[in-house]
């Protein structure tokens, strides 16, 4: 296997893989290694656009093969798993910093994943304009419950509630990345659902806000009470007086609902924090 050091433009250049440009050829040399060991959290990403789509392909295809070898999901996920769902985060954070990257990028990947790409991209996009930067000493962040206790918990919900498990996914990954992020918010919104104070104590049932199962259930009743099913936009309006999140909610629900293995790819992805210094990754590999 090369060592990612020894990939050099001549190395490049007696592959073959020169013909478009070093930086496409380079990416691409890069890509054929990810598919044998996973890209190091600090790998680098292409800026040129095709060999970004092409590295988002592989990246994409590579940690889809890693979520269906991750047999035994109520254990922590493997570390290729972790990785490749890191860069393919890191990905679409670059793409969604660089709109006109991103413009160029995305008509270049295969129809599924560019439809996948849009509705990722928009979603952040809709959120990031709505948090507020949060000072460093008040992120606090843990361990995300495993993967198949919260589907489980997704679904006991929504036989209670009737409220899909998918929209209970979404406002679980974009409240907390699924209870990673333990801090409360600016406004005093506590657990990995992120409930008010009094609107738990209304729609909690009896339950702890902290822990995920009683937050999910809490929520679900929270969004019948507010119109769900029927009018989930009008309940997740509700939830977040906010046209925008609602809009990322929703897009976040589809992708998981579409694809399955897109929660498992959402459940690996990091908490980024925004600060008043810069965005700030505080969870996942290579951090203290």
């Amino acid at each position: 296997m090369l060592h990612r050091g020894m990939v050099t433009e001549n190395r490049i250049r007696l592959t073959g893989l020169l013909r478009r440009s070093p930086r496409f050829a380079r990416a691409s040399l890069l890509v054929g290694v990810f598919a044998f060991a996973p890209p190091a959290p600090q790998a680098p990403i292409p800026r040129d656009p095709a060999a970004l789509a092409q590295a988002l392909s592989a990246t994409s295809t590579e940690l889809r093969a890693a979520i269906a070898r991750w047999t035994l999901k109520t254990a922590a996920p493997p570390r290729d798993v972790v990785l490749y769902a890191l860069y393919q985060q890191r990905t679409y954070r670059l793409l969604g910093r660089d709109e006109n990257l991103a413009l160029r990028t995305l008509p270049l990947l295969a129809p599924g994943l560019r439809g996948i790409s849009r509705n990722l991209l928009r979603a952040h996009h809709e959120l990031y304009r709505l948090t507020p930067p949060l000072p460093s000493a008040a992120i606090k962040v843990g361990r995300a419950a495993p993967a198949t206790a919260l589907l489980a918990d997704y679904r006991e919900a929504e036989r209670r509630f009737r409220v899909p498990w998918d929209v209970l996914a979404a406002v679980n990954f974009v409240e907390s990345k699924f209870g990673k992020l333990r801090s409360a918010s600016a406004a005093g919104a506590q657990g990995p659902m992120q409930f008010m104070p009094a609107t738990w104590r209304r729609y909690g049932l009896g339950g702890n806000v902290h822990d995920a199962r009683d937050a999910i259930l809490g929520a679900a009743n929270y969004l019948r009470a507010s119109g769900a099913p029927s009018h989930i936009r009008r309940a997740l309006h509700a939830y977040n007086p906010s046209h925008a999140y609602v809009d990322a909610v929703l897009r976040y629900a589809l992708t998981m609902r579409a694809d399955r293995a897109m929660f498992y790819a959402l459940y690996n992805w990091q908490v980024f924090v925004k600060t008043p210094r810069g965005d700030l990754r505080v969870t996942g590999p290579c951090l203290p």
